[in-house]
């Protein structure tokens, strides 16, 4: 075998060592490529999959983990979610890089028997001032409207942040979240001695080959235009179909294990299928619906294209699947069976192209990184004292990370379904659950910023972010997923961010009792430029116990009294998280919306307490008058990103029970004004530090982002 062939397909010297022992003979061409896709970083983790066992599996509710998708049980229902990137493929072609990324995650789920019921997209691009990264932006959003609302799944949620760090290499990571009872949960493995092996859904042709391994195992070097090939085409109106078809089969109860074939296609999900199941497959490739003629093997089985699935079923009732699939418009085909000895057993033209042990197959070593921390500067924290507050406000809402994104989510359909009960533009999304006197919230968050300065520090922020955010709309946080965006594993300080940022998110969930149920790793995010921003996306959805008592942003009545939960604090640059003050906060706001004092809640994130006054001001319509009296900076009170801060407002009659409960967590709790006329007014003493009419304010939150993307440089 020549050497080239097996690092083309990005396989180390060692590698294919360990491959030549694994066999004890060259391995075909075929067999090459199965063990290249199997054990690059997208699909078999090598270089990560030691620290992702840290992660707690186990809270508050049942969990679910150990499948393509996880999740938690309540009252009887599965709810299963999961966050996958597809940022490779959506730097080189935007609009099917993040539409097939759409609709593999959508795949994730109804594989598991649930209903999908939203999506969530969790955006990062480099600053919007220059043609290409405009493209790039346009591109990926009009990717996921396409695919999310032709197939008929609303896109509800998720955040877009701008930083020259992703300028040559885009981070689109989608997550979706499906519903089933649960005695409906499928599983995704191989098992029953003879039972067939059917693939359903699209024809197989060559795009995708080498999605995951030459693709989103490597770093971006010049000319990465020439990867377009490697992207998948994705087809939302046959998703839709087999979306049907799959759960319709999943009701005939004959199917023993269903996988997708995402990454790696049929290698992975027929390799993995029968690892997990301790069986053998044997496959004839003859079998397998194509749509290209010519096509080798090894691109047969290396080929990501879109809306296909691999189901075993019990011997004999196949025609029951098959008929299934098929009135659905869709191919499916019995292309082989379950076998006993442990092994993949590929055929071609009646000649055996690979015979390869499914454990070894399946399973990619795992290597010890060498990882060494290394300094970055913080003084982009710092907050200007001395700078005009008025004009500061109205900058930070201009900021491309702060504006309101509405230009983007009002291209996506969030009602279909009709399930959406808080929608976009807020801290979460809340959906109802049909039926139920309960629903969920979820949402997405991450700070790469806070993770480049302090990998730990940053990712508790995220994850503690992320359930004020849920907590802030009446939920309470269940569980987790994440999607893992770094740089090259291979260089220390890189592998030293994602080791921190896994230790930081390991601890914040042990402590706040939330499983990792699911997630992602992407490595190799960087460009000529330089490395991504660490970005350790938190995933995390939550139960609104009580729909009726659901909170959202926007203030509700002139009179209500605004009310901060938690401590202003100078924080002399980058937020620093107490994870106990954190947890009596959002005890406090949660116990008291569930109680039915709370009108609005909103947490201080991004630009602290005056962008947050002016967010509520802005979604409301309505003013108010803040009267401040912390004894701490100025520049710091009104902008400084503290944790552990929420606003909410109450009617003035409740404002004992409030303070009851505040006292309860032992959390400060201030009155600092009321809602009010057509203006936000904050004074301290005397003091006027803002005057802004909402008008104003308003004007400049929706504008900012549809200005940057019309101008021409």
């Amino acid at each position: 075998m020549k050497t080239q062939a097996y690092k083309e397909l990005g396989l180390k010297d060692d590698e294919y060592q360990r491959i030549l022992s694994i066999l004890k003979r060259e391995p075909s061409p075929t067999e090459l490529a199965m063990f290249s896709v199997e054990w690059s970083e997208h699909c078999g983790y090598p270089r990560s999959r030691k620290w992702l066992k840290l992660f707690p599996q186990t809270g508050k509710y049942q969990s679910l983990v150990g499948e393509d998708a996880g999740g938690f049980v309540y009252d009887g229902m599965a709810i299963i979610f999961k966050m996958e990137s597809h940022n490779h493929p959506s730097q080189v072609e935007p609009k099917q890089g993040a539409a097939t990324g759409v609709g593999g995650i959508l795949r994730d789920i109804f594989t598991s028997g649930a209903r999908p019921i939203a999506l969530f997209d969790s955006l990062r691009f480099g600053e919007l001032n220059t043609p290409l990264n405009k493209y790039i932006f346009n591109g990926v959003i009009d990717g996921i409207q396409f695919y999310g609302n032709c197939v008929g799944v609303p896109t509800v949620g998720g955040e877009i942040y701008f930083d020259d760090a992703y300028a040559g290499n885009c981070l689109v990571n989608v997550m979706c979240i499906g519903i089933c009872p649960q005695e409906k949960i499928a599983r995704a493995y191989a098992k029953g001695l003879g039972n067939p092996i059917i693939y359903a859904g699209s024809k197989t042709g060559r795009d995708g080959i080498g999605g995951c391994s030459i693709l989103a195992s490597t770093v971006f070097e010049a000319g990465e235009i020439e990867k377009r090939p490697t992207v998948q085409v994705g087809d939302p109106f046959t998703e839709k179909c087999l979306i049907e078809a799959t759960l319709e089969a999943l009701e005939t109860g004959v199917v023993v294990g269903i996988k997708d074939m995402g990454a790696a296609g049929l290698t992975c999900s027929s390799s993995e299928m029968a690892a997990a199941g301790g069986v053998g497959i044997e496959v004839d490739l003859d079998k397998v619906p194509l749509r290209e003629e010519g096509m080798e093997p090894w691109e047969i089985m290396m080929s990501e294209s879109q809306e296909r699935m691999l189901l075993c079923v019990e011997k004999g009732k196949e025609e029951k699947v098959l008929h299934v699939f098929r009135k659905w418009g869709l191919d499916a085909v019995i292309i082989g069976h379950v076998i006993k000895e442990p092994k993949m057993l590929i055929k071609s033209k009646g000649k055996v192209i690979c015979d390869a042990p499914t454990e070894e197959l399946a399973k990619a070593p795992i290597y010890d990184m060498p990882f060494k921390k290394s300094k970055h500067p913080t003084s982009n924290f710092k907050i200007r004292t001395n700078a005009n507050y008025n004009l500061q406000l109205l900058k930070l809402l201009g900021d491309p990370n702060i504006a309101s994104k509405k230009m983007v989510y009002q291209q996506y359909d969030h009602m279909v379904q009709t399930n959406t009960a808080v929608y976009p533009g807020g801290d979460a999304a809340v959906l109802r659950i049909r039926g139920k006197e309960w629903g969920i919230a979820a949402t997405t968050d991450c700070n790469g910023r806070y993770c480049q300065a302090d990998p730990y520090i940053g990712a508790q922020i995220a994850v503690a972010e992320a359930a004020r955010n849920l907590v802030v709309t009446g939920a309470e946080p269940a569980a987790v997923t994440d999607c893992l965006n770094f740089g090259n594993p291979e260089k220390p300080d890189r592998f030293y961010q994602f080791k921190s940022c896994v230790e930081g998110i390991v601890d914040a969930c042990k402590y706040f009792e939330l499983p990792v149920v699911s997630g992602n790793v992407s490595f190799y995010n960087e460009s000529p430029k330089g490395p991504i921003l660490p970005t350790p996306t938190i995933g995390m959805v939550g139960i609104v116990k009580d729909m009726t008592k659901r909170c959202s942003v926007p203030y509700k009545d002139d009179g209500d009294l605004v009310v901060l939960i938690g401590l202003n604090k100078e924080t002399g640059g980058l937020p620093d998280i107490d994870l106990d003050e954190e947890r009596r906060v959002q005890l406090t706001c949660l116990t008291a919306i569930e109680s039915g004092i709370v009108k609005s809640a909103h947490d201080l994130a991004e630009g602290g307490l005056a962008v947050a006054l002016a967010e509520c001001s802005v979604l409301s319509g309505k003013g108010a008058l803040i009267s401040l009296s912390d004894k701490i900076n100025n520049g710091e009170m009104l902008f400084g990103e503290g944790q552990s801060r929420i606003l909410i407002t109450v009617a003035p009659e409740n404002v004992f029970s409030l303070s009851d409960v505040a006292m309860l967590y032992q959390t400060n709790c201030a009155i600092i004004g009321k809602v009010g006329g057509r203006r936000l007014v904050v004074l301290k003493g005397r003091k006027k530090l803002l005057d802004q009419p909402v008008a104003k304010l308003s004007k400049k939150y929706y504008t900012a982002l549809p200005d940057l993307l019309k101008r021409r440089k």
